[in-house]
């Protein structure tokens, strides 16, 4: 009896694998999807995974990116993270069909807590993962988004056990799945879900109010709560990390009063509100949910010998010019900087959502439709400014996060969860046929509308001009075509919607009248929803997307100028010019760089770059101790060039110049000579603090040690004097000792460290010795053990229970 029960599920299971690696093929020949960020990942890790296979330990610092700095987000294995190794299990498949797998597993445990029939739920999954924004953010390499995305339908399935009474299961999933959510390290979409939870807690609160059931709903809540914490404890080495690192990133709150040009800078705890909107969707972009190229489609699109702009180009040019020229055409004519592709929900399942609308009852259907709502919204950005505003200026944390589109991810959850409970009513015997009936009429005539509407608006309202055609303007005529070809992609994908809605209202009313039976109709709904969806997705993520591995594992290879560099076997750093060195992280990969890529670089830093670096001020690349430039020669290649002027490692200065302010610091460096004189914010140092030095023409200071984690140098000098070393200051991990003993140091020159010594001969040493690593395992710890042992004890209370009521 137990292993029919099995079945259904290691069906499920099956053709989840089985899907995501169809999807994904090329993983089966041992090929990897070459993703742009993880490209770059691979040059800013680099000597995070050479450290930890030569030490078999973790760094938790890197020196190869932007001058230095914390590996917290870069790449870091914490201890006592037992979760990792459950996600290890979880994730078996290849990338990205591991997470694709995830996607669907998920989500179709989702669909058992809220008793949805399996073959419902399979089809819940499929279309949840799937769905075309899940899937294209495996081409810039956004797999930490992906992966918490995976795990947002298990957090929502522990708390929707909770809400059913289900105390010891819905405790149990949501802390562990919370840990997972965590662990995937994607703070942004974790706190998506926070909204999606925080709507379905006030519309329970409001039932709860209503049927006079508060102590439940607080009991309930407490448990939930309860449940999250454990889930976030047992991530602690993580988030305190992230959370010291934050305050000195870039989403931290500067000192800076004023901007590089000299203007005053306006007043802000996080990012600026024209970066967090950069990516807002526009009103009637909101259509490409349903109606996939709505606006054009990605930013490029490969157009057809059918369409306007290849037979102009083939008139004009020939047909292998216009063969060349017609694969990636600016279609997109929206006003977001770059779109992979629209993020297509899909037709049949968002008919579906609307069958829910007008055929489901119940808190969950108000939580739902809320949330979607609220979502679309929110992703407006810029072009609901009042809204986004209001977030930004008041909501706790929501200035700190970019590309607020996303935020589409909560309708991309809750769409097909309402898509699959309008099903679930629809084959119920507990409604009857007349309501079936007419809420199956009314969604196809509203859904239907809203398709037709978002037509007629767009012809009404819109140009079809994008922000690059001025690209096209050379050729007469041309701008011409790709606007008509706006226009028939519109029109193609209008009809494709419609036509894929009058089938699935078709077939629905076929098993009203009995022609067909439901595990019929199931089989038909999952072909509808593939047909829908796959075809989409392939037009952006393909095989073409996949390269060998050893490609993808290393995939960089060094020029002569690399080369060159790589003999000198020094601490020293390059600054690349050839590329925007704070968009760089291939050249991490071979040597110690004072670029990068990351998203939140240090704040400290990124200022320094837009102040000076960008200035080509050489002193600040001086105290960098940037002792090659890699430079463009007249036939753009790489050359590099040998910088005479490089302060060193390690040196004294004979002056220390104290000010007032982060503003008067950072106007210091515009004209110091960083061999001579350091700047200190006075604020930052101890009282009585002497900062007069007599000048000792013979003192040297020398590093004579360069670990990753650990710097030595060794110190001669007759009088007390002023080191300044070309490292980065961070106060939260870097220790300084003279001689054994703990002694402090100070932040000068912005960025970088500084330190008094005495006379006579001494070893200055630096250990990167984050607190918070211990103190968040300990908590880690303690979290899991509680964790279990809470269900333990409930799982053994609610036995007793049972058998004594029995």
């Amino acid at each position: 009896m137990k292993s029919k029960k099995i079945v259904p599920y290691s069906i499920a299971i099956a053709i989840f694998i089985i899907a995501s690696l169809i999807y994904f093929y090329p993983v089966l020949k041992g090929q990897k999807i070459g993703q742009s960020d993880i490209t770059q990942f691979q040059g800013m890790v680099k000597e995070i995974n050479d450290y930890r296979a030569d030490k078999n330990t973790e760094p938790y610092w890197t020196g190869a990116s932007f001058s230095g700095m914390p590996a917290y987000q870069i790449s870091a294995y914490y201890p006592n993270d037992f979760v990792r190794s459950l996600d290890k299990i979880v994730r078996f498949l290849p990338r990205p069909a591991d997470y694709t797998f995830l996607y669907f597993l998920s989500f179709f445990v989702l669909m058992l807590s809220l008793k949805v029939e399996w073959r419902l739920a399979i089809l819940g999954a499929l279309s949840f993962g799937f769905s075309t924004y899940l899937i294209i953010i495996f081409i810039p390499g956004h797999n930490a988004k992906a992966h918490a995305i995976a795990y947002m339908p298990l957090v929502l399935a522990g708390v929707l056990w909770v809400f059913q009474k289900k105390y010891v299961l819905g405790f149990f999933v949501t802390g562990l799945a919370m840990a997972l959510e965590i662990y995937a390290n994607h703070i942004q979409m974790t706190y998506y879900l926070g909204f999606c939870l925080l709507i379905l807690g006030i519309v329970e609160l409001i039932n709860a109010i209503k049927e006079k059931k508060l102590p439940v709903f607080i009991k309930q809540s407490l448990v939930i709560i309860a449940a999250v914490i454990l889930g976030i404890g047992a991530n602690s080495s993580r988030l305190m990390a992230m959370k010291e690192y934050t305050d000195f990133s870039t989403r931290g709150k500067s000192k800076l009063t004023i901007n590089a040009d000299g203007t005053n800078k306006a007043a802000t705890k996080g990012l600026d509100k024209e970066y967090i909107t950069q990516f807002s969707y526009a009103k009637l972009e909101t259509f490409n949910l349903f109606i996939p190229r709505f606006m054009g489609g990605g930013t490029v699109e490969k157009l057809n010998k059918n369409s306007n702009f290849y037979q102009l180009i083939e008139k004009n040019a020939g047909k292998k010019v216009a063969d060349d020229y017609s694969k990636q055409v600016l279609t997109y004519w929206g006003d977001q900087p770059i779109v992979e592709a629209p993020a297509y929900i899909g037709a049949v399942i968002f008919f579906l959502f609307f069958l829910g609308i007008f055929l489901v009852k119940g808190r969950l259907k108000q939580w739902l439709v809320a949330a979607t709502v609220f979502s679309i919204l929110l992703s407006w950005g810029r072009n609901f400014e009042g809204l986004t505003n209001f977030f930004i200026d008041y909501i706790p944390l929501y200035n700190k996060f970019r590309a607020v589109s996303s935020i589409q991810v909560i309708a991309e959850l809750c769409v097909p969860i309402l898509g699959v409970l309008a099903l679930k009513e629809f084959f119920s015997a507990n409604v009857t046929a007349k309501k079936k009936r007419k809420s199956l009429e009314k969604a196809a005539f509203v859904f239907g509308a809203f398709i037709v509407l978002g037509f007629i608006l767009a012809h009404s309202f819109s140009t079809f001009e994008g922000l690059r055609d001025s690209n096209y303007k050379d050729l007469p005529g041309l701008i011409d075509a790709v606007i008509a070809d706006r226009k028939a992609m519109l029109l193609r994908d209008t009809l494709r919607s419609l036509a894929l809605v009058l089938v699935s209202a078709i077939t629905l009313r076929f098993y009203l009248n009995n022609r067909l039976k439901q595990k019929f109709v199931i089989i038909i709904f999952v072909g509808f929803i593939l047909l829908d969806l796959i075809p989409i997705n392939k037009r952006y993520v393909n095989a073409t997307d996949f390269k060998p591995s050893r490609k993808v594992e290393k995939p960089f290879t060094a020029s002569s100028a690399d080369n060159l560099i790589l003999q000198d076997k020094t601490h020293f750093r390059v600054a690349n010019f050839t590329v925007d060195p704070m968009q760089d992280g291939a050249t991490s990969y071979f040597h110690q760089s004072i670029g990068g890529y990351h998203a939140a670089k240090m704040g400290r830093y990124q200022e320094l770059f837009d102040f000076q670096i960008a200035k080509n001020n050489l002193e600040t690349l001086n105290m960098l101790n940037t002792k090659y430039f890699i430079i463009a020669d007249n036939n753009d290649e790489k050359q590099a060039q040998q910088n005479p002027d490089a302060n060193g490692n390690v040196w004294f200065v004979e002056n220390v110049i104290l000010v007032n302010s982060a503003n008067e610091e950072m106007k210091a460096l515009d004209s110091l000579s960083t061999k001579i004189t350091a700047v200190l914010d006075k604020s930052k140092v101890y009282e009585n603090s002497n900062f007069i030095f007599e000048k000792d023409s013979i003192a040297t200071i020398k590093l004579v040690k360069y670990d990753v984690t650990e710097l030595i140098y060794q110190s001669k000098t007759s009088k007390e004097q002023f080191a300044v070393f070309s490292e980065i200051y961070y106060k939260d991990g870097w220790n300084a000792y003279l001689d054994g003993e703990l002694t402090p140091h100070f932040r000068v020159n912005y960025v970088l460290r500084g330190m008094k010594i005495p006379a006579g001969e001494h070893t200055v040493e630096f250990k990167f010795e984050p607190k918070v690593i211990q103190q968040g395992g300990l908590i880690s710890l303690s979290s899991y053990i509680i964790l279990i042992l809470a269900s333990l004890v409930g799982f053994v209370y609610s036995k007793k229970k049972t058998v004594k009521l029995g």
